[in-house]
């Protein structure tokens, strides 16, 4: 490895879809970004793999051609509970397409991280960050040191994103702890052969039944069109039987109750039955501090209403891009502080908001009475469900939207920031 090779304008730790965004668009920019990945691809994450518009959205901006092999397209959301069944087709819109995907994440992080590459950033698989680099003297981050190839080296950059995903060993390290006043979740998955892997809805159960117990939560179908559907559980810690939940035995028994001829059984499992947790409503803050910025999953930037993170990952990885260009053409270290600082405050007023709504509801939610009662009064009215959807997915016109996206839109300003 030559000394070209350890010194970058910036360093982004984890290559997952938050890290390859920002380093796709930095190297769009002309800057020089290493961007570090503990794994080797293919590599696989816990997720749903579903892709609402607004994901679709950002993988557009970036230049992913959704149309070759691989992709699952879909038109809306199929939703059950309280004994009815809802069919919404994703909302038609200026700002969004009206169509979601479902990619698996083995194929969908490989894709990203190379679409970086190709754009001009130097991708290094196998290479795992064991810590910060800091600077005695102004206790700003410098780099990271990092085992790879058998060897340990020292990167070197002026900026360091933080993409490591939940666990953000990074983060910790600098010092950033998990806010305990934001909502978690758990996540359990598992792949089926099935005749329902290419159902044009993604589907959504959102009644969650421990025993007799009810929680906040719901399970989901998300059909990837190549022989398989993605099957699993979300569940939040709102519920004060959250801790006693045995979320495998929870899945298995869930699937038992499905159609036989869905095959949701041992026989056509393709893998084994994983979880993870999911980092919520900016639950790790500040987004930016001593030359270290946060995207994606290890910034909290989870939905809490539908536990969707792709989305947002996508979008902090350009905002986040965007603002280091700008400060790396400053002439002073003040003026480039001054504009790195813009990044958490524009977080907070694009996402803030609406992070703040989500963590009200999920509070809500925790109590199972709340939860019945949404789910038999909600679901048989049609124009409540689309209101609801478009709130849920984060779907609406900021501009010249109809009287749904004028009010979801009112909510989000009036509400503090998360």
């Amino acid at each position: 490895m030559t000394d070209s090779t350890r010194h970058a304008d910036v360093i982004v730790v984890g290559a997952g879809p938050a890290g390859s965004s920002t380093a796709y668009w930095l190297a769009q920019a002309g800057l020089d970004v290493l961007l570090l990945e503990k794994a080797t691809f293919p590599r696989d994450k816990i997720c749903g793999d579903g892709l609402t518009p607004r994901a679709v959205r950002a993988l557009i901006g970036m230049g992913v051609d959704i149309n070759d092999p691989g992709w699952g397209r879909n038109k809306g959301l199929r939703i059950y509970g309280g004994g009815v069944k809802v069919e919404l087709p994703w909302p038609e819109l200026a700002s969004f397409p009206d169509f979601g995907l479902v990619r698996k994440r083995t194929d969908l992080d490989q894709l990203l991280a190379e679409h970086a590459a190709k754009a001009g950033a130097q991708l290094l698989q196998g290479c795992n960050v064991t810590g910060p680099i800091v600077d005695d003297r102004t206790d700003r981050i410098k780099g990271v040191t990092a085992t790879y190839e058998g060897e340990e080296i020292e990167f070197h950059a002026p900026l360091v994103v933080a993409a490591d995903g939940n666990s953000t060993r990074l983060s910790l390290a600098m010092g950033l702890r998990r806010r305990e006043d934001r909502p978690m979740g758990v996540a359990v998955r598992r792949y089926f052969q099935t005749p329902r892997h290419d159902d044009e809805y993604m589907e959504a159960w959102l009644e969650l039944w421990d025993g007799e117990r009810l929680l906040p939560g719901y399970g989901w179908v998300f059909g990837v069109g190549d022989g398989t559907s993605n099957v699993g559980l979300g569940l939040l810690n709102t519920s004060k039987a959250f801790q006693n939940v045995d979320y495998r035995g929870m899945m298995k028994r869930w699937c038992a109750q499905m159609p036989e001829d869905w095959q949701f059984d041992e026989e056509h499992a393709t893998s084994k039955i994983r979880g993870a947790a999911l980092p919520m409503g900016f639950n790790r803050q500040p987004h930016y501090t001593r030359g270290m910025l946060l995207v994606g999953d290890a910034g909290g930037m989870i939905n809490p209403f539908n536990g969707e993170g792709i989305d947002y990952a996508l979008e902090s990885g350009r905002l986040a891009a965007d603002i280091m260009v700008q400060a790396l053409a400053r002439r002073t270290p003040a003026q480039r502080e001054r504009t790195l600082y813009e990044y958490p405050r524009i977080l907070k007023d694009e996402h803030g908001g609406y992070f703040t709504l989500a963590r009200v509801f999920v509070q809500a939610i925790g109590d199972p009475r709340i939860m019945k009662f949404l789910t038999a009064h909600g679901l048989p009215h049609p124009t409540l469900m689309r209101f609801t959807l478009k709130l849920l997915a984060n779907l609406t016109d900021p501009k010249g939207g109809d009287a749904m996206d004028r009010v979801i839109n009112a909510m989000q300003k009036v509400a503090p920031a998360a």
